[in-house]
């Protein structure tokens, strides 16, 4: 039944009805959710206005915009608790006056969701990103003093790459950079899904003083695609409570600093 469902939670489901069948008709949508035909047809504009569908005679069908959302939405919203908890963590770790690059991995956007108040409103807190996700968090703060980087942009990373982001990267010089990854193995190092933000982050941890990594409990032993750095860069590596114990002991053996963070009660 999804008599339960509040508006917004029916249009997330008539969005995962359209990508995963790729067509609906407004009259299968109408049985499915017991509503009228105007309630349907309301619905299926509102998420037309933001790309998940388009709307053809009769009912709807599925963008590779509506997708790439989608997708995103899903890996912001996988394992939320723990990278809520990751971000908060790294965000308690942020001063005043530093500079922070964060990068464009979905756990560093709650690093920007859990920054204090207090930073946002002293104007003194530097960030520097190539998140378009990030300027969507921030541009809602009082006073935002943020650098989005230019160059290339990758849909569906919601991100900047390439050699003007570089560029812009080797003029910079930051107290912190906050960057996530695709996986982290004792041999492999932290790596990426994509060689452009794989080297987008390589570029940024050259240019801060620390390093700092958040990765949840499933990146930990996992190789990705492209290899971003070996594991010695890494100063600090934030993960949740469920990280293999094995690869945590033997992050510390290589004199990697780990902080193991824990669910919120």
């Amino acid at each position: 039944m999804t008599d339960h469902l509040n508006a917004r939670q029916r249009r997330d489901s008539i969005a995962r009805l359209v990508r995963d069948r790729g067509r609906v008709q407004v009259t299968e949508l109408m049985a499915e959710f017991d509503l009228t035909d105007t309630s349907i047809r309301r619905d299926l504009s509102i998420l037309e206005g933001k790309g998940i569908l388009r709307r053809v005679h009769g009912g709807a069908i599925s963008t590779s915009e509506g997708m790439q959302i989608n997708a995103l939405e899903e890996r912001i919203n996988h394992l939320g608790l723990e990278k809520r908890c990751i971000g908060a963590a790294a965000a308690s770790l942020i001063q005043a006056k530093d500079v922070i690059i964060l990068d464009s991995g979905t756990t560093v956007l709650q690093v920007a969701r859990h920054i204090p108040e207090s930073l946002r409103q002293m104007g003194t807190l530097r960030i520097v990103t190539n998140s378009t996700l990030l300027l969507d968090e921030m541009g809602l703060w009082a006073t935002p003093n943020l650098l989005l980087l230019g160059g290339i942009f990758l849909p569906e990373h919601r991100a900047t790459v390439g050699p003007e982001l570089l560029g812009c990267l080797k003029q910079i010089s930051a107290t912190r950079a906050f960057l996530g990854c695709d996986g982290l193995t004792l041999d492999g190092g932290i790596t990426s899904a994509h060689p452009l933000i794989a080297e987008a982050g390589r570029m940024m941890a050259s240019r801060s003083e620390q390093l700092i990594v958040l990765a949840d409990h499933t990146k930990l032993g996992k190789a990705g695609f492209v290899p971003i750095m070996p594991i010695e860069r890494i100063d600090l590596l934030i993960t949740d409570a469920r990280a293999p114990e094995e690869i945590i002991t033997s992050l510390r053996k290589r004199g990697i600093q780990v902080l193991v963070v824990q669910e919120d009660p």
